[in-house]
């Protein structure tokens, strides 16, 4: 098969990426193999490849937003059958014993591997999965608007949760890439004013397009209920902060941040507002999202490119010249 695998970790002008062929992957006890339709292509990825997520394994696939079809079952998989077609998601397992996972927080597993990071993803012609981390997609979405659902949308979903806003409140979104526009409509759905952050003109008129209340380069006028930060840049914790109503939360949505700059206590924290972050996702967000996602009928901006154009997409990616999320074709 053709895959794309991280050769060296390092910046996108030094390609760190290598395409080439590899051996396909062979199913094993309770995985089912897919022939890979889509995959999106995530900040998560760019942070692999660059070296800001130091690599598991040694020539790891990236790809965590995965759209294929069964094509070959392991021994004793029997939750899906040939021809199904299936999603796979960044969380990949875990250990299902220890006191996160019987509390339902298995995002929290210390055991815990992922798609991409720990064990080969999307960016190839097949891939592997274990049966109970697949899921089953609605088939209100094509191929290629259902990859980013896979991440991005799980992730927003679970850091809007995570938010806990009021009903109808305010809402304020630092960043306007795959994972944003897509929790954006859900908070929309959901009756929430939605105020967007961004210094691209073109994610801001997308953003009011999605039905954001307003969208520029500063937080609003008036103090929101919670924001979310997809942007990596510490920068703009002590920035939410200020806007941020008492009572109110900030979730930091990335798996990476750039340095926070020192917080003031009175300006930015007292009055019981709060930062946390998100970590993975649990298999009950992704099964809710892709629930609310058919819906509502969310609409996901995409811009595609082959398979052998990955490097490409990354690079736009990194430069912010994306319109909502970038998605692989492969087969």
């Amino acid at each position: 098969m053709l895959a794309w695998w991280v050769e060296r970790p390092g910046p996108l002008a030094g390609s760190p990426l290598r395409f080439g062929a590899r051996p396909d992957p062979e199913p094993t006890a309770g995985q089912v193999r897919l022939l890979v339709r889509t995959c999106g292509v995530c900040r998560t990825d760019l942070h692999l490849a660059e070296g800001d997520l130091p690599p598991r394994a040694g020539g790891v696939v990236p790809g965590h937003e995965v759209v294929g079809v069964v094509d070959a079952l392991g021994s004793c998989a029997s939750r899906f059958a040939v021809g199904d077609r299936v999603g796979v998601a960044w969380l990949r397992s875990t250990c299902g014993v220890c006191r996160w996972c019987a509390e339902g927080r298995e995002n929290l597993c210390p055991a815990a591997l992922f798609t991409g990071w720990d064990a080969d993803g999307g960016y190839a012609e097949r891939c592997v999965v274990d049966e109970r981390f697949a899921y089953a997609l609605p088939r209100e979405f094509d191929d290629e608007h259902a990859a980013p659902l896979l991440c991005a949308g799980i992730i927003g979903f679970r850091a809007l949760r995570q938010a806990k806003f009021p009903p109808g409140g305010r809402l304020a979104i630092y960043g306007f890439g795959g994972s944003a526009h897509l929790a954006a409509q859900v908070a929309v759905a959901e009756g929430a004013r939605v105020h967007v952050i961004t210094r691209s003109r073109e994610a801001q008129l997308l953003a009011l397009e999605l039905g954001a209340r307003s969208a520029g380069e500063t937080p609003p006028d008036e103090p929101v209920d919670a924001a979310l930060l997809f942007a990596p840049a510490g920068s703009l914790v002590p920035v939410a902060l200020s806007n941020l109503e008492q009572g109110g939360t900030l979730v930091v949505a990335g798996i990476y941040l750039t340095q926070i700059p020192p917080l003031d206590y009175g300006r930015h924290l007292f009055r019981e507002r709060s930062v946390r972050s998100v970590t993975a996702n649990t298999r009950q967000d992704g099964e809710e999202f892709l629930a609310v996602a058919a819906r509502i009928g969310l609409q996901v901006a995409t811009q595609s490119y082959p398979l052998d154009r990955a490097d490409q997409a990354l690079r736009d990616l990194a430069s912010g010249a994306v319109r909502g999320a970038a998605v692989l074709r492969v087969s």
